[in-house]
């Protein structure tokens, strides 16, 4: 079964001048388990909008997005709130890591809405933190840490309650190039070790170069789907 069903998806926005701005024009998409995967494009070309809507964060205009089978537009706010909780993991520019929480806290976060125990939360942040060569970070606070480091905590709250889809936008606009490469690296091999799929927007060719499978939009449709070997292969 599909992860992501996107078909003729439209998204439109009404700016203070009360003037339509279409963001996505008929966007029909659709992603397979285990994908790694960027949808790509400059600026203003709907990369962002369309990674709310598959996130449920946004709602489409017309169309409709299926996520494992499940059409979102028909969710209630609740379905929805336990949808974005228990089976899509997100990861953002700007890292959204809580200041005050150590960086295992942050990484346990998503688990504790979930209800899981504590010590098994632990066990789980403590083996990916391993996995991941950042047991040094566990108590350390996202202050006290590079760039890098945030969005490397960030992955990790992301994928720590094994959800079924990552959504990470523009995850390494912040970071240096051998940051930013080493970060795509980590993400490869956790989709490949645990089967996770992974939706990038970026129009960074250093990322693009990376995936799997290239989804360009241009003016908030589809222009071209690019599927290649994987780096490595």
């Amino acid at each position: 079964m599909a992860v992501i069903e996107a078909v003729d998806v439209t998204k439109d926005y009404l700016d203070k001048g009360q003037v339509t701005t279409r963001a996505l024009r008929g966007v029909s998409l659709t992603v397979e388990k285990g994908e790694f995967m960027a949808i790509a494009g400059p600026s203003g070309s709907g990369k962002t909008t369309l990674l709310n809507l598959i996130g449920a964060l946004d709602t489409v205009t017309s169309g409709r997005i299926r996520v494992e089978g499940r059409e979102i537009g028909g969710l209630s706010q609740r379905e929805l709130s336990d949808l974005r909780r228990d089976r899509l993991g997100f990861v953002f520019q700007a890292y959204n890591l809580v200041p005050v929480l150590t960086a295992a806290e942050n990484a346990e976060y998503v688990m504790e809405l979930q209800g899981r125990p504590a010590a098994m939360r632990r066990e789980r942040v403590a083996e990916l933190f391993e996995a991941m060569g950042m047991r040094h970070l566990l108590d350390t606070r996202p202050l006290k840490m590079s760039g890098g480091q945030q969005q490397r905590v960030a992955v990790a709250r992301a994928i720590a309650s094994e959800p079924a889809l990552i959504l990470a936008d523009e995850p390494t606009a912040n970071l240096d190039q051998a940051t930013g490469r080493a970060l795509v690296e980590l993400m490869r091999h956790l989709s490949r070790e645990r089967g996770t799929t992974f939706v990038l927007s970026s129009h960074d060719p250093m990322v693009l170069e990376q995936v799997d499978r290239v989804v360009h939009l241009v003016d908030g449709a589809v222009r071209s789907d690019e599927r290649r070997a994987a780096p490595g292969a």
